[in-house]
């Protein structure tokens, strides 16, 4: 096998990324999409490592196989769907949840199965899983940059295959035992210093290439699930299902405090650390920030306010697939968590949905981006603008559509 040039002592991740990438390029093993770079690469021979999975034992005994959505590992995917097991794949960038189940057309045929591996087959024959949607995954495979046959592994940078599996630690989706592994070319099995892993990098028990199998037998223990202090609000906002993840942990006493929290919250003065404050203190936000605010963070679900009278600009936003057992308060208290807090609540339990009336369109648009993925008492909620801004008698038929 091709080996790329052990990284310089001192050498650090970016630098180890870099110089596989030039590698994986200059000897003519990378592969469609290139260049390889800034991506998990895929090279010469990813079908023939993936294939080598079915005659692993773990690979076997799996029932729900977690496989990443990067090019390299489309062999894998196909692999899970023609073993007609159940694929969940990553949503890109985690933008609309957690997974997508892959649910091949009933008598699919060998063509459909490859299409369904591919990243178009993905987005037409997916079904979303929200954090209720009790995934037990008994497998992980993982795309890598590089990694050491100590199990060691670095990714393209951004986090998301780590944030993942930590999200599946925290679900009760993977136990400390389910198996990871990688598929990657021979010459991107290196040396890594211990030195450059964190406490959140996720390791690998079994390396597929195209010449080989390793077992790394890798004794450092994998993420326990959300180091909060390390997550940042920008990373919050673009992940929406890593809010509703902090917001049930928080639920059960966790410490979640973020990562750029502490520093807001020195600043003891700024409206979100009154906001924070008055929800640690079990007060309406409005009565830790004097009268002025009063009116635009709530009013009572069953009060009218006189300031939505004539104004056309009031937007509603429908709430749907409540499920029976959560009441208005615990709606109201995920609303002020997530910053979200309406003028008016109007609440139809038994039809299972609420509607939340905002100020403006633009107001209304954030709270249905920062509510997205939001989960009580076991269902994803549905979140989304009303169809019918004037008569909501309509919006559930139209809505539902």
């Amino acid at each position: 096998p091709q080996l790329c040039p052990p990284p310089p002592p001192g050498a650090s991740k970016q630098a180890v990324r870099e110089k596989g990438g030039d590698y994986l390029e200059a000897s003519g093993l990378a592969a469609f999409p290139r260049p390889v770079h800034r991506r998990i690469p895929n090279f010469q021979g990813s079908h023939q490592a993936c294939c080598s999975i079915k005659e692993l034992d773990v690979f076997n005994k799996a029932r729900e196989i977690k496989v990443d959505p990067d090019k390299p590992l489309e062999g894998v995917r196909l692999a899970v769907l023609q073993a007609r097991k159940t694929l969940l794949v990553p949503t890109p960038r985690l933008r609309t949840g957690l997974f997508n189940k892959i649910v091949p057309p009933s008598g699919a045929t060998k063509e459909i199965l490859r299409i369904c591996a591919t990243s178009q087959g993905i987005k037409e024959y997916s079904v979303p899983v929200g954090l209720d949607g009790k995934a037990r995954v008994d497998l992980v495979v993982v795309g890598s940059v590089a990694v050491s046959e100590k199990g060691w592994r670095i990714g393209k940078g951004e986090g998301y295959a780590d944030m993942e599996y930590a999200m599946m630690v925290s679900m009760g989706a993977v136990q400390e035992d389910t198996p990871v592994i990688t598929i990657v070319h021979d010459c991107q099995v290196v040396d890594i210093a211990e030195e450059l892993l964190d406490d959140h990098d996720l390791t690998v028990d079994y390396i597929l290439t195209p010449t080989r199998t390793v077992k790394t037998n890798c004794k450092r223990p994998k993420p326990q699930g959300i180091i909060w202090h390390k997550v940042s609000y920008e990373m919050l906002e673009k992940i929406p299902v890593l809010k509703s993840l902090r917001y049930r942990e928080k639920q059960t006493g966790k410490d979640v405090t973020l990562q750029d929290e502490h520093s807001d919250l020195a600043n003891a003065n700024t409206p979100a650390a009154l906001n924070e404050k008055a929800m640690a203190e079990n007060i309406r936000p409005q009565a830790a920030m004097g009268s002025a605010q009063v009116g635009q963070h709530y009013v009572e679900s069953d009060s009218l306010s006189p300031r939505l009278g004539g104004s056309g600009m009031i937007t509603t936003v429908y709430v749907g697939n409540i499920p029976p057992g959560v009441r208005v308060n615990e709606l109201k208290c995920a609303l002020r968590e997530f910053h979200a807090t309406p003028l008016r609540l109007n609440w139809q339990g038994a039809q299972h949905r609420a509607f939340l009336d905002y100020k403006d369109k633009a107001t209304a648009e954030s709270a249905v981006s920062s509510l997205k993925g939001l989960s009580l008492g076991g269902n994803t909620l549905r979140v989304e603008l009303a169809k019918n801004q004037r008569n909501k008698g309509q919006v559930e038929i139209n809505s539902q559509k």
